[in-house]
C-alpha cells in the first residue's frame, strides 16, 4: 500500500494480518521498503508468534526478492504468491486494507513521516482491539482485557497491622 505526505513524498505501508483471526499483526511504514525491511518484520513476528505454516502475499518485489524466498524456504514457510491482477485470491488483506484506506488514510493529511507512523499504528490497535468485526460476530480480533472493579480485589491487601507482611494474603 501507498500514500504520500503533505509535501507530496511517497510512503509504503507493508501491512500484515493473520487470516484465522484477522490480527494485524503489523503495519510497518516507511518512504521505500526492501526485502531487508520484510525480512527483520517477519523474523520478529515468527519469534513472538510463531513460525507460520504458509505465507500468503502479492507480487511485489520485497516479497519476490530471492532473499526473502530462500529464508522462508529456510524456516520452511510455505510462499502463496497472488497472480498480479487477481486481488480475489489474497481477499482478507484486499479488505483490511480497502478499511484502512477508507477508515483513516482519505481522512487524514499526513505531515510527515513520523505523523504518519503515529496516527497508523493507533488505528492499526483500534482495529485490532476495539473495532467490531462483521466475520467475527462483531467482535475486535484480539480485545484488549479489562476487568471490571468489582473483580479488582483479587489483589494483595495490607494486613491491619503495620507494615508490610512477608506473606500478604488475597482477598
Amino acid at each position: 500500500m501507498a500514500d504520500r505526505t503533505s509535501d507530496s513524498r511517497a510512503f509504503r505501508m507493508l501491512t500484515i494480518i493473520d487470516e484465522h483471526t484477522r490480527e494485524c499483526l503489523a503495519i510497518d511504514v516507511a518512504r521505500k521498503l526492501k526485502s531487508e525491511d520484510v525480512l527483520e518484520r517477519l523474523s520478529d513476528l515468527f519469534i513472538c508468534r510463531g513460525v507460520p505454516k504458509y505465507l500468503r502475499s502479492d507480487n511485489g518485489p520485497e516479497f519476490t526478492a530471492n532473499k526473502v524466498r530462500d529464508w522462508l524456504k529456510r524456516v520452511k514457510v510455505q510462499t502463496l504468491f497472488i497472480e498480479p491482477g487477481s486481488p480475489w485470491e489474497n481477499g482478507y488483506i484486499e479488505s483490511f486494507n480497502g478499511k484502512l484506506r477508507d477508515e483513516l488514510l482519505d481522512r487524514e493529511l499526513f505531515d510527515t513521516l513520523l505523523e504518519a507512523k503515529v496516527l497508523i499504528e493507533r488505528w492499526r490497535r483500534h482495529y485490532n482491539t476495539v473495532r467490531p468485526h462483521s466475520s467475527l460476530g462483531y467482535r475486535p480480533p484480539a480485545p484488549e482485557a479489562i476487568q471490571p472493579r468489582s473483580l479488582a480485589s483479587a489483589t494483595p491487601q495490607r494486613a491491619s497491622g503495620a507494615g508490610l507482611e512477608a506473606n500478604p494474603t488475597l482477598t
